[in-house]
């Protein structure tokens, strides 16, 4: 058996975080994403190879004594961790075993949510992570190829059902494709949906590692422009070829000001993005008070001072 833990390991977006798979040997999904970096496989309902709970808990339990300072235990899956059978239990687990040392996190599709004792799980966590590339029907079996049955209507009514009680820090990860989603009027009704359900944080991005099939990235400069649609919501664009631009500066403080109040900047997305006279710009408007820096689901942002 492969190794269930993994890392720790320095997220961008994380902080220090050690990683659980709960399926190590093999891909295990109910989606075949076209953007899988895991490689095709075909989808599936249930988990035919996965390490006993006893096995996970056992290995979580060790990685942790080797391990100090972490931000976060993520939990995973080469596929969808949330087609574990042993699923809920795991989750109820997880607190007493960290015993406040970190915060939790899980990373799924949103497939499973709607199902009472996936969803019973769910609020175990502190953090849950879920991607969200498109709304539309055909866009979504499109790019992430579900399993038959599955169908985006139910997958959205799951995810509104569970987030409507969830008291941690709901976060969603969009991920865009050339010619697939790559346009303003889908983007839209993602966010539409997404400010129905109190949503902490939206991680908009693109490819970064080779995908399963034959499709392409898209650059920081449309990212930017699709970012758009999430107006006033906290939304992280990753920073990887800073060849693609050039950096911006802001030629008044209102300006910077208005940017902000349209949509909250990361701190390191700042850094990366504009010249040193728009720092002081920024801390003008940090020592006025109107604006903050604000924690957001283990990220600093820049927004409206509320």
């Amino acid at each position: 058996m492969q190794s269930i833990t993994f890392g720790p390991i320095q997220s961008r977006r994380f902080g220090v975080s050690l990683g659980v798979d709960l399926s190590p040997n093999i891909k295990q999904c109910n989606f075949d994403c076209l953007y899988c970096e895991l490689g095709g496989a075909k989808s599936i309902q249930k988990m035919q190879d996965a390490p006993s709970l006893e096995q996970v808990l056992e290995a979580i339990q060790m990685a942790l004594e080797q391990t100090s300072n972490l931000d976060v235990l993520t939990i995973t899956a080469n596929g969808e961790p949330t087609l574990y059978p042993y699923f809920y239990e795991l989750a109820h687990e997880l607190k007493p075993l960290i015993n406040g040392s970190c915060k939790t996190l899980l990373l799924s599709n949103g497939s499973c949510f709607g199902e009472e004792k996936i969803a019973q799980a769910l609020h175990c966590f502190d953090m849950v992570k879920f991607s969200l590339d498109c709304v539309s029907k055909e866009c979504f079996k499109k790019i992430d190829r579900p399993h038959k049955g599955i169908e985006i209507s139910k997958v959205l009514e799951g995810i509104e059902t569970f987030a409507k009680d969830f008291r941690g820090e709901l976060i969603a990860e969009v991920l865009v494709l050339k010619n697939l989603n790559d346009y303003l009027e889908e983007m839209q009704k993602v966010a539409d949906f997404l400010k129905k359900i109190r949503i902490a944080r939206v991680d908009l991005g693109t490819l970064d590692r080779p995908p399963a099939y034959r499709v392409q990235g898209v650059g920081f400069e449309k990212l930017q422009e699709l970012s758009q649609a999430f107006k006033e919501m906290f939304v992280s664009i990753p920073v990887r070829n800073k060849k693609e631009w050039e950096k911006k500066n802001f030629g008044d403080k209102q300006s910077l000001f208005e940017l902000i109040a349209r949509r909250p900047i990361a701190e390191e997305e700042f850094l990366d993005l504009f010249e040193k006279q728009s720092l002081v710009f920024l801390k003008e408007l940090l020592d006025e008070g109107k604006i903050c820096t604000k924690s957001v689901a283990n990220m600093r942002f820049f927004a409206l001072k509320s």
